[in-house]
């Protein structure tokens, strides 16, 4: 199948009002994203205070259910995937990402709705675990759409760049609500939390969700989207899910791989990170929440960089060396973090580090994988299939190895194991840095 070209490859320099443009489909993608990481930086936060209030048993039994419900929304994102991405490529990215904000941001403040497990006993969790599951259906659509919608606006020779502010927007979402669980724990103390004060930040996401939702609103559709859509008429129409089965497995496998290594990495680091610490370790509640809070503002810092280096040097060597270096470094940094409050900042900003070069390029490099007709849902389908079965579980995996084998650092093992995995992937990953997403970088290969 030939690549779809109508439009040039190289753009010429945007204007002043493609500018404004850019930058509100950067606002508008950032926007849904942070929303999304909201949810899972209050729900990882604030896992203690969910477990002790909505479950029932000790703290260890809640603990655990707690985090095996964390994982539950992952195992629904494929379906989510299954039906955002093909509806995505055929009526627009945009229609579908304001539907998936708003019900991503819905879930999220019925969560902080939901009675004690002391007032409705069995429901409290059942609840809690139907909620988590729409979250995670609704979540199946917007990563993949939010970045597909960044990719598809940004010029070609800068996408690494202005990609790299949809992670921003994750790290921000993340870092908000582990900074609301602190500060609303430091404000009102730990009684008052555990009784009522938890539920606060789940409230937030309602009018993070309207915010999103109107910007997302007042944007058209992107340009090669609207492009790919002129030409339906001719026979270019969007080919669906069985075509992207059978015509395009070459790069899911890819995306598949390489978010294996993605997805434990940011899991493990982002998400488990503070009970670890807590548990673990041995920190207070509100230092395993200082930590990952400056670990994440200083990662939000370099992300812009390592995405604008990515556009210099490409995709893949950024992607090597932010494996190699876990690979090597993620043992000794866990050890370090054992050493105290002080130990944990080091390590746990020097992990985050390392991790940046994946995490900025993600939304420049997976959508440049795939033809335009099958965008959408190949990056949704293959991100979130891989992400339900390595990312979600990666906490629950961590604290059931360490459970099982005593080993404080089976985190690490498994972070080193999954990074192994992505190397694997990376050398069959073409180099799309300045490539125009009307072509098809594995179609290229086959004619080389």
């Amino acid at each position: 199948m030939s690549a779809i070209s109508p439009a040039p490859a190289s753009p010429a320099p945007p204007s002043s009002a493609q500018d404004v443009t850019l930058r509100r489909a950067i606002a508008a993608s950032a926007m849904g994203n942070a929303t999304e990481w909201f949810d899972y930086g209050i729900y990882a936060y604030g896992v203690t205070y969910i477990s002790a209030a909505l479950f029932p048993g000790d703290t260890d039994e809640a603990v655990l259910f707690a985090l095996a419900t964390f994982a539950i929304s992952f195992l629904i994102r494929p379906l989510g995937g299954l039906f955002w991405g093909p509806l995505g490529d055929r009526l627009g990215r945009k229609s579908v990402l304001a539907l998936t904000i708003l019900l991503m941001s819905a879930a999220t403040l019925c969560v902080g709705l939901i009675p004690g497990h002391a007032t409705i006993g069995f429901w409290a969790p059942t609840l809690l675990i139907l909620l988590r599951m729409v979250q995670g259906f609704s979540t199946g659509g917007e990563y993949g759409g939010a970045a597909t919608f960044m990719a598809e606006y940004a010029p070609d020779d800068r996408r690494g760049y202005y990609g790299s502010f949809l992670e921003f927007g994750t790290l921000a979402g993340f870092s908000l609500g582990a900074s609301l669980m602190l500060g609303f724990s430091l404000l009102l103390g730990e009684q008052a939390m555990h009784d009522w004060g938890w539920r606060i930040p789940f409230l937030v996401a309602a009018p993070m969700g309207l915010i999103g939702m109107y910007l997302r609103s007042k944007m058209e559709d992107t340009p090669v989207f609207r492009a790919a859509a002129s030409l339906h008429d001719s026979g270019q129409a969007s080919l669906g899910l069985s075509v992207l089965m059978r015509r395009h497995w070459q790069p899911m496998l890819v995306v598949g791989g390489l978010v294996v290594a993605l997805n434990v990495v940011n899991y493990t680091l982002l998400s488990y990170m503070p009970t670890y610490l807590q548990r673990r370790i041995g920190l207070s509640p509100d230092e395993a929440l200082i930590v990952p809070i400056i670990g994440m503002v200083l990662m939000m810092v370099f992300l812009p960089f390592a995405g604008r280096l990515s556009d210099r040097v490409g995709r893949r060597p950024m992607w090597r060396v932010s494996l190699i270096g876990l690979l090597i470094g993620a043992a000794p940094l866990y050890m370090l973090m054992a050493t105290g409050l002080a130990g944990a900042i080091i390590g746990f900003v020097l992990l985050g580090l390392l991790y940046v070069p994946q995490l900025a390029t993600i939304s420049a490099t997976f959508p440049a994988l795939f033809p335009t007709h099958v965008r959408f849902a190949g990056f949704a389908v293959a991100y979130n299939v891989s992400t339900s079965i390595f990312g979600g579980t990666a906490p629950a995996i961590g604290s059931g190895l360490i459970s099982l084998t005593g080993n404080e650092l089976m985190p690490a093992f498994y972070m080193m194991l999954a990074c192994a995995v992505g190397l694997v992937a990376l050398r069959f990953m073409p180099e799309t840095a300045g490539q125009s997403l009307y072509d098809d970088p594995f179609s290229k290969e086959k004619r080389a």
